[in-house]
């Protein structure tokens, strides 16, 4: 695993994201209401058994690995997905507009539940909210689109949550808060990627649209301990 986003959960968990962290130097993984991500430094038998006994308590979980891998017998493997890993190599068009983007915090985060619960972008719990720089795009009182950040494994930052109640598709929001995003992180200093469901051919077009390209094509594992 050369490149830092080969393993983006251990390595945002060891930079960006390390305030997070709970584990040892050999596997590490988030509080149970932020995030189901877990880690280890490389990939072995050896290393999974000691991420399994190291969490300390029983939960579904996500292992992210840039190829297939064997998981031990000890972990149950509930479901298995292939996500392209797209890296933002554009630039936001001069006088892109987002005023009408309005920050989310706590007070939001039944409506955040309910829109990706809705939507199913990608795990999003209680707590994910403190990862930051959540956006939506609201209907009077009603969210209706979403985004923020994610893994932040320095110098990349994810983009996630990205979604659209279905009523709302259509009208450009996604591709408004994706560029939102690009932009934030890149005056700070860092590069925008994320991840999608290779057959998510929809999403894809949107994101080569806006300038991300795709780096590689991850497997994701959701295990339950």
């Amino acid at each position: 695993m050369e490149h830092v986003l080969d393993n983006p959960a251990w390595n945002a968990l060891s930079t960006g994201n390390k305030a997070f962290a709970g584990g040892n130097d050999i596997a590490k993984y988030f509080p149970k209401e932020v995030s189901p991500f877990v880690a280890i430094p490389e990939i072995s038998a050896e290393n999974f058994n000691l991420l399994y006994d190291t969490i300390p308590f029983e939960s579904h979980f996500i292992f992210i690995a840039p190829h297939d891998v064997v998981i031990p017998e000890q972990w149950n493997i509930v479901h298995y997905l292939k996500c392209l890993q797209m890296v933002f190599e554009g630039e936001v068009p001069a006088g892109f507009a987002d005023d009408d983007l309005l920050p989310l915090t706590e007070q939001h985060v039944p409506q955040m539940i309910e829109l990706t619960q809705l939507t199913n972008p990608g795990p999003f719990i209680e707590r994910t909210i403190e990862f930051g720089h959540y956006h939506g795009i609201f209907d009077r009182d009603k969210l209706v689109a979403m985004a923020g950040q994610r893994l932040n494994p320095t110098p990349y930052a994810e983009i996630s949550a990205v979604c659209t109640h279905p009523d709302y598709l259509g009208r450009g929001y996604a591709g408004k808060l994706l560029l939102n995003q690009a932009k934030r992180i890149k005056a700070a200093s860092e590069i925008p990627f994320l991840h999608v469901k290779s057959e998510n051919e929809r999403a894809i077009k949107v994101y080569e649209k806006l300038g991300f390209v795709t780096r590689k094509e991850m497997s994701f594992y959701v295990l339950r301990k």
